[in-house]
């Protein structure tokens, strides 16, 4: 695996040269926060080997085998006045081509990443663009949760949760409060997979004194994957993945979807409580 840094006083961003993947994030002197998965054995698909590799992907949902493991195809890598343009050739079999835009802030410790998915087919496709990060374990996941009335007489829900056959309600990674879910991201088995629709467009990772946090755009009353789900997050023994998801889209031959995330980094985070606080005026 070929990787090379972008870098600038605030932030350093490390991606391949090979995949479509952003395989570190750091603040100056700080470690990593994400996934290293490059000794994970590859996953057969018949379209060849598909490799983890771990950090940030861009797949499309809803997930299905082989279609969501289809291997990378060769890597175009363009340099931009604020960072780069990475795209993929068109993907075997989908027709989806799969690119992203990655641009640091001039003046703090954070970027945006833009996500395409582009329908070279001959089809239309059904499709939701899926950005999936990747981070080494031991931090705490913070999941803002709806709070408040949905209606004038407070009758109607407020959350609505998807779970996967795999995940345990008495899992004890999980913290269910009523403002935040949080889940300690221990190397525990089984895996533990929560989705819902977030209204505040934001998760958080609390990892060594740094909190990551990105955002994303609330498309409310749009059908979403996995029962509406625009955020879902994955544990295992190995990582522990925060995901965003776009709503469903029919991509007509020609046409572009794009999801775009903004990625915050803080330093000196050493109190949860305190973050949590802080977070609550983020809700709103």
């Amino acid at each position: 695996m070929n990787t090379q840094t972008l870098q600038n006083q605030h932030l350093q961003v490390e991606y391949t040269t090979d995949a479509l993947r952003i395989m570190g994030l750091s603040l100056p002197g700080k470690s990593n926060l994400l996934a290293d998965l490059s000794d994970a054995p590859p996953l057969q698909t018949p379209y060849g080997d598909f490799h983890f590799r771990g950090g940030h992907r861009l797949w499309h949902a809803p997930e299905a085998m082989p279609r969501t493991y289809i291997p990378d195809a060769e890597l175009t890598i363009t340099e931009l006045p604020d960072g780069l343009f990475l795209e993929l050739a068109t993907e075997p079999g989908t027709g989806i081509r799969k690119q992203i835009r990655i641009q640091l802030a001039s003046h703090r410790p954070s970027l945006t990443l833009t996500h395409i998915l582009s329908n070279e087919g001959l089809w239309p496709v059904e499709l939701s663009p899926w950005a999936i990060t990747q981070l080494r374990l031991g931090g705490t996941v913070i999941l803002p949760m709806p709070v408040g009335n949905t209606d004038s007489a407070g009758l109607l829900h407020n959350r609505q949760i998807s779970l996967w056959p795999y995940t345990r309600f008495n899992d004890p990674r999980v913290r269910w409060d009523d403002e935040f879910v949080l889940l300690q991201a221990d190397p525990l088995v089984p895996p533990f997979k929560i989705g819902y629709f977030n209204r505040d467009g934001w998760m958080a990772y609390w990892l060594d004194g740094v909190l990551f946090r990105k955002t994303f755009a609330i498309r409310l009353g749009l059908p979403h994957p996995d029962n509406n789900c625009n955020a879902e997050v994955y544990c295992n023994d190995k990582f522990v993945e925060l995901e965003s998801l776009a709503p469903l889209t029919h991509l007509a031959p020609g046409e572009s979807i794009d999801h775009i995330e903004t990625w915050d980094v803080f330093d000196g985070m050493n109190s949860l409580p305190e973050i949590l606080q802080n977070a609550l005026s983020i809700s709103g």
